[in-house]
């Protein structure tokens, strides 16, 4: 059994068994029933405790509603946004490590200054799963009272209000901007990895959903599902839904990684691993506060199959965009737009996306079955010996798309040296084939001829199409590498030989 399998079934089975622990179903009454209160209640005292954070390493300093005096106590500043943090779930009853590390971020990688504060509804949390659901929507009242309040109380805006919320969290935001009321909407929404348990296909006004900030983005990084049931919500809930490799799981979180994590986090370790999909789309949000210049880039496509071909990596009317907090603000359209990217297993996460596309010409009909090894060589660094292979045999005369990542920003590309790897099978039977149909005098070669390879750099927007450095040999020979250099090179060289 797979680990991700593992992990998913672990938790959704730990969804399971604490509901019938509980004696109940994973079935909510509809949350139009009787027992949703009122769109405005007026809420004396709060179950939710609101903490605004001065410092990035202080434990936060408690604003009470209706307690005017605890706004000027904890340091708000009323001419600055809001970005409240809201946790998800909690097993434990304790408030998870990400928290300080985000509030950290937020106090100390901003240019413009932010009143950072967290709604701690950890009693609420702290039950079995169904409980904790319904909790949601208590919660979200009572942040759209602090809100209301804080307008009525000092000139404050809620369109200067930024909520990112976290599992359970991300629908607890999307909850406070449905309570609000009022004409004017909070400005921004983040959903990390929005619960999918209990929310996934509900309508709208359950759950998360674009109706419920000016702008709302969501990062999706565990919807692997099994059993019915995913921890993180598939479907799409924002203007913009991020899915960083798919969506699906995570590099770095497979069980083989465990080693790695009781290293980093001694005897959480085993909580830290299955959690680590989950959690992924926190750090990523994280990341991209902590590293400005390196921010990830997510391309609008249709699926990761489509993706992982490189067909999807045009930025052309808004169809690419920033993963994190400096997203661009912009949207065109109704439909939620859903973005894909690859990311590294380890912060800083951001690679670099290249499309490359190869036309092969086929000498005899029966489909090559072959691999290749690329390096690139770019005007920064050079990538060495990348593993090619492509899904399907190849035939004549078709064009092969597929997508290439990088770790490091190698500049601009200026050269690609191909090597198709030795397959023992196919070249002993092109060999017999060449032996009993001689071909001249040329080198053994594999049947394949490759006349140019087109690249796309995603981060760039930039097109090179790259030709046979010997263009007099196009075809080529097993274990021995091939060298393409830019055509318009090719073309000065051969303009040279003909004046």
């Amino acid at each position: 059994m797979g680990s991700p399998l593992c992990v998913s079934i672990f938790l959704v089975l730990s969804i399971f068994i604490q509901s019938s622990v509980h004696g109940q179903s994973l079935r909510l009454e509809p949350f139009g029933s009787s027992q949703a209160v009122e769109t405005k209640k007026t809420f004396q005292d709060t179950k939710t405790r609101f903490l605004l954070f001065e410092g990035e390493n202080d434990q936060g300093c408690q604003i009470r509603l209706h307690h005017p005096d605890t706004l000027q106590q904890c340091g708000f500043n009323s001419s600055l946004p809001l970005v409240m943090i809201i946790h998800g779930w909690s097993v434990d009853g304790l408030l998870e490590n990400w928290i300080w590390q985000m509030v950290a971020a937020l106090k100390s990688q901003l240019a413009q200054p932010v009143n950072v504060g967290l709604a701690n509804w950890i009693t609420l949390a702290q039950n079995h799963y169904t409980v904790a659901v319904r909790n949601t929507r208590l919660v979200g009242q009572e942040v759209a009272a602090l809100l209301r309040w804080l307008e009525e109380s000092v000139p404050f805006s809620r369109s200067n209000v930024h909520l990112i919320g976290y599992s359970l969290g991300a629908h607890v935001s999307g909850f406070a901007g449905s309570y609000i009321g009022g004409k004017h909407k909070i400005g921004r929404i983040t959903g990390l990895d929005a619960a999918g348990p209990l929310f996934e296909g509900s309508p709208p006004s359950d759950r998360l959903s674009p109706d419920d900030a000016n702008f709302v983005d969501a990062i999706h990084t565990f919807t692997r599902g099994h059993m019915g049931l995913s921890v993180g919500i598939k479907e799409p809930i924002a203007h913009y839904d991020f899915y960083p490799n798919g969506g699906s799981f995570q590099p770095g979180c497979h069980f083989l990684e465990l080693y790695r994590h009781i290293t980093k986090h001694g005897l959480n370790a085993i909580t830290q691993t299955i959690k680590c999909s989950h959690e992924r789309s926190v750090h990523l949000f994280i990341d991209s506060l902590l590293h400005t210049s390196m921010q990830s880039t997510a391309y609008l496509c249709s699926d990761m199959n489509s993706f992982s071909q490189g067909l999807c990596l045009s930025c052309k009317k808004g169809h690419c965009n920033t993963l994190g907090y400096h997203i661009r603000q912009e949207w065109h359209g109704k439909k939620s737009r859903r973005l894909f990217l690859v990311t590294r297993a380890q912060s800083p996460f951001r690679v670099y996306h290249y499309q490359f596309k190869m036309q092969f010409f086929n000498q005899i009909e029966k489909p090559v079955e072959t691999t290749f090894t690329m390096s690139l060589l770019g005007t920064k660094e050079e990538m060495q010996k990348i593993p090619i292979t492509l899904s399907e045999g190849i035939i004549s005369n078709k064009t092969y798309s597929f997508l290439i990542t990088l770790d490091m920003d190698i500049g601009e590309l200026v050269m690609i040296t191909l090597k198709q790897e030795n397959s023992a099978v196919w070249t002993n039977v092109w060999n017999t084939v060449q032996t009993i149909i001689p071909w001249g005098r040329e080198p053994l070669n594999s049947g394949l001829v490759l006349k140019n390879i087109r690249v796309k750099a995603g981060e760039i927007q930039q097109r090179i199409t790259f030709c046979s450095e010997n263009m007099d040999d196009q075809q080529l020979h097993p274990t021995q590498e091939k060298i393409f250099v830019r055509c318009d090179r090719n073309s000065k060289k051969l303009k040279q030989k003909t004046e």
